[in-house]
């Protein structure tokens, strides 16, 4: 199914500021919370999908990614998700601290609903780099990576925090010019979610966790750009805690350079060399591209410098938009040194009218080349 338009599903243009990017949230946000909409899945459907905008479109990093690639600057195959994706309820409550201010709570409940009720706590996420080859990127590909990240123990239970009595909240009453007032806070005993560890195997750290070896397999959609982050929900650290949930593994692309090719955005880059004679009386060269060599034809009379622009031979597009070109740039390679002989032919022909460098209108100039390139 076809995802719609961040922008669109917060209502604003996509010139808005961010403080006007927040501002439609809180409204999408209030209009279709849970507690003011029981038992209606759309409006339920509508708040996730707002906060899954929120969360992209909050975020200067990753809303720069998606006005360059859109959706596919975070989703990929096999379970993918990056920016707002994916979330699920106890992400978008996350949220409204930065949303709503630490006193949003009152009029609409955490989780579940209730005002301010225990919390679930979530994982760290894990950061890892995973280096590419440039056929990798232009065909997609499925890596399998071993990640260290922390789990709960075998066998750790939990118990009701005393101190809050499994709410992990505490509340305070505190004299102001304006009266009593009432506030909540997560409890200090548990971290706010809670409960507080009750036994624990002996290899268990503090938390109840230990370090665990697991290989996760890592789909990576064609084209993805060096230094653009993905994410695996689920496979980062987990949280203490019988309700809790872990953390994400973020990847990270890293492109390792070729030994030929040149990379730009979608196009690929050959610097073909060949000698007076070739660029003289032409050639066929093999080139080296992505899946294989391919073979071109070189007129006689070639220039130097000439840019010949194989159509279709570079990277896909991460948005599908088909695949970019190679350009590969003929350059005529002067030998350093002559033979007696070659000098004597170089000497009769250097004043030879043939050999005198006629360039006509039609040959464009270095920089018209270049710009052409860019158009």
């Amino acid at each position: 199914m076809k995802k719609r338009d961040l922008y669109e599903v917060l209502g604003v243009e996509r010139s808005a500021t961010a403080e006007q990017i927040k501002k439609a949230y809180r409204k999408k946000a209030i209009e279709f919370h849970p507690d003011k909409n029981p038992g209606d899945k759309a409006a339920e459907d509508k708040f996730k999908e707002a906060a899954e905008a929120y969360e992209v479109l909050g975020d200067a990093d990753k809303k720069a990614r998606y006005d360059q690639y859109g959706h596919a600057a975070f989703d990929g195959a096999g379970g993918f998700g990056g920016g707002g994706h994916h979330m699920n309820m106890d992400d978008i409550f996350s949220q409204f601290g930065d949303i709503f201010g630490g006193a949003f709570g009152g009029g609409f409940g955490g989780f579940g609903g209730g005002g301010g009720g225990q919390r679930r706590m979530k994982g760290s996420n894990l950061r890892i780099k995973v280096k590419l080859t440039l056929e990798e990127i232009a065909n997609g590909v499925e890596k399998k990576v071993k990640v260290k990240r922390k789990v709960q123990a075998q066998g750790v239970t939990y118990r009701t925090c005393p101190t809050c009595h499994g709410s992990g909240q505490v509340m305070k009453v505190t004299n102001t010019i304006l009266g009593r007032m009432q506030t909540s806070s997560p409890c200090h005993s548990c971290g706010g979610t809670g409960q507080m560890i009750d036994s624990k195997p002996n290899q268990a750290d503090a938390h109840g966790m230990v370090m665990e070896d697991e290989t996760v397999s890592i789909k990576i959609p064609a084209g993805v750009v060096d230094g653009m982050q993905l994410k695996v929900s689920g496979k980062g650290n987990d949280a203490p805690g019988s309700n809790s949930v872990p953390g994400d593994l973020i990847v990270v692309i890293e492109e390792v350079e070729h030994e030929f090719l040149k990379r730009e955005g979608e196009n690929l880059h050959y610097d073909l060399y060949i000698s007076f004679a070739e660029a003289a009386l032409g050639t066929s060269k093999d080139i080296e591209a992505i899946g294989g060599k391919v073979r071109i034809k070189l007129e006689e009379g070639i220039q130097s410098g000439k840019i010949l622009r194989l159509k279709g031979k570079g990277i896909p597009s991460i948005n599908s938009y088909g695949n970019g070109d190679l350009l590969v740039h003929v350059n005529v390679w002067t030998p350093k040194s002559l033979s007696k002989e070659q000098k004597q032919f170089f000497e009769k022909v250097l004043t030879d009218d043939n050999f005198i460098p006629k360039p006509e209108k039609t040959d464009k100039s270095f920089f018209e080349k270049v710009k052409d390139m860019f158009s």
